[in-house]
């Protein structure tokens, strides 16, 4: 059964590299249309439905803004 997941992102600790895109192998980031206060576009979940808890996201962030958490399959 696969896993499902839930992330939550500091907007005021990404730097807007979008690492975490591109490592994501379900799409469930993308580029936000808003700024934060350093004034880069940080990222947002925009598909959250779809994480699968993998990680990635996690371990390419080099400000540890993402967080993951596994949420229970019913």
């Amino acid at each position: 059964m696969a896993k499902k997941g839930k992330i939550e992102i500091n907007r005021e600790l990404c730097k807007g590299c979008y690492l975490c895109i591109r490592a994501c192998p379900v799409e469930v980031l993308e580029k936000d249309v808003t700024t934060n206060s350093a004034g880069t576009y940080p990222v947002t979940a925009s598909n959250i439905e779809k994480c699968i808890a993998c990680g990635n996201c996690y371990m390419v962030c080099p400000d540890v803004g993402i967080t993951v958490f596994e949420e229970a399959v019913s």
